[in-house]
């Protein structure tokens, strides 16, 4: 007995350390098990204090009433499907008659204090199928991304979302993003994270960073055209509109409009091409956007107008030839000038970081999901990296990509620069690099003593 005691207590304490430590492990060793009992045995009572039971059927109320049985209880949804994974509980549901997706929604926090889980989300997966997620611990206070991801073309993964899903960012399904943040807010790492899941595919990368390059330039050997300054910024992106009406061109002639060509093989898009007549997709990065809106002169003002139509020129028509847009700035509102907002309503994708003022909250939410605003003011000044993503459906995520220091991104770019591709009507703005820097570990050296 005495042995037994010791064991239960060396156990506890082991659980405990592991829950206060790495809550990770400890979900995988002890936290499943538990939370999965806890679910199953608390499922009934739990949905019918939350309000997400039905009364049962006449017939059923009947055939009670006739064979002098107890009436039935009110009936839950169903559970199809109980899934556990890496950081919580997947529960899909089948909804009883009259009941909505809209009522496990708005059951969704007292879901998340009945059960005691970390975080509660819902989603429709078709009619009448709700899947429920269920994180048990907080997955973005220490972002670990999965060891294996879906890999697509033009889709890679660059946060996690407090469900404990992979954020992806797919340009095939939302071409043109736009992405906001106060200084020291994690903009940067999230930028990093973006061109470390770039480099590997087969994609020319195209920079503007009008500060100087401090951001880009260390990431020049898979750049294939960098800009450090709005005028240089200018000619680039006429180059790339010039490139844009090329690629359209190419298309049209590959079209094969006849008769006996299907339907599924006419050219509309660089994608329905032939590969090896394919031009390569282009990602088009803009660090500060609000220093290419900006201007003192007269001069400069008709700059700004260039590169402003220029901008939204390819977010209109750049998606069919290949050519994404990644629109970065710590503010955006409409004092940057006309053409701003028009630029603002190509740009599908929105993720914004810690904001300083609400106004650039509502350009960014404000026409897609409110009430995503308040959750991007409310972002704490010590959670960095931490951000709301959304898209034009109207849905949104907190999400936060994992730190990736500026070394472990240029070594990643080091690593791949043979897939720089050569673009010869860029070729005026490639960057000019030395030979091929050693690849160093990302830990910070130790000082050597003297």
């Amino acid at each position: 007995m005495t042995a037994f005691t010791v064991v239960l207590v060396l156990v506890v304490a082991a659980a405990g350390l592991l829950r206060w430590r790495r809550p990770a492990w400890y979900w995988l060793a002890f936290g499943v098990t538990l939370a999965a009992l806890r679910v199953l045995v608390r499922y009934r009572s739990v949905m019918d204090a939350c309000g997400l039971t039905v009364p049962p059927a006449r017939w059923r109320l009947a055939l009670a009433r006739a064979t002098n049985r107890p009436i039935p209880e009110p009936r839950p949804p169903r559970i199809r499907r109980l899934r556990p994974t890496r950081t919580g509980l997947v529960l899909r549901l089948k909804l009883r008659p009259g009941q909505d997706v809209f009522d496990i929604a708005a059951a969704s926090d007292r879901l998340r204090h009945s059960f005691s889980m970390f975080g509660v989300t819902s989603r429709e997966v078709r009619s009448g199928v709700v899947e429920v997620r269920m994180t048990g611990y907080d997955v973005l206070k220490r972002v670990q991304m999965p060891a294996e991801t879906e890999t697509l073309p033009m889709r890679v993964p660059v946060a996690l979302r407090e469900d404990g899903s992979v954020h992806y960012r797919d340009y095939r399904a939302i071409p043109h993003a736009l992405t906001l943040g106060a200084t020291e807010s994690g903009k940067s790492v999230y930028q990093r994270n973006l061109v470390a899941g770039l480099a590997p595919l087969d994609v020319a990368l195209i920079g503007i960073d009008c500060k100087q390059g401090v951001e880009l330039f260390p990431l020049a050997r898979r750049f294939s055209a960098l800009a450090d300054s709005p005028d240089t910024a200018a000619e680039l992106l006429d180059a790339l509109v010039a490139r844009m009406a090329d690629v359209y061109r190419l298309i049209r002639t590959q079209q094969r409009i006849t008769v006996d060509v299907p339907d599924a093989e006419i050219a509309a898009d660089i994608w329905d091409l032939p590969e090896e007549l394919r031009p390569t997709p282009v990602v088009v990065l803009v660090d500060e956007v609000a220093e290419l809106a900006l201007y003192a002169t007269k001069e400069e003002e008709r700059r700004r107008d260039r590169i402003i139509t220029a901008l939204v020129r390819l977010a209109q028509l750049g998606r069919a030839a290949g050519i994404y847009l990644e629109i970065c700035g710590q503010r955006f509102g409409s004092e940057l000038g006309k053409g701003i907002t028009m630029l603002r309503a190509q740009l599908t994708g929105r993720t914004a970081h810690r904001l300083n003022d609400e106004t650039s909250a509502n350009m960014a939410f404000g026409d897609i999901a409110p009430d995503a605003v308040l959750a991007a003011i409310q972002i704490p000044a010590e959670l960095r990296g931490l951000a709301i993503a959304g898209d034009s459906s109207g849905g949104w995520h907190r999400i936060r990509a994992p730190h990736t220091s500026l070394r472990q991104a240029v070594n990643l770019c080091n690593r791949y620069a043979d897939r720089t591709p050569d673009l010869p009507e860029l070729a005026p703005f490639r960057p000019t690099t030395g030979t091929a820097t050693e690849l160093v570990p990302s830990a910070k050296a130790s000082p050597t003593t003297v």
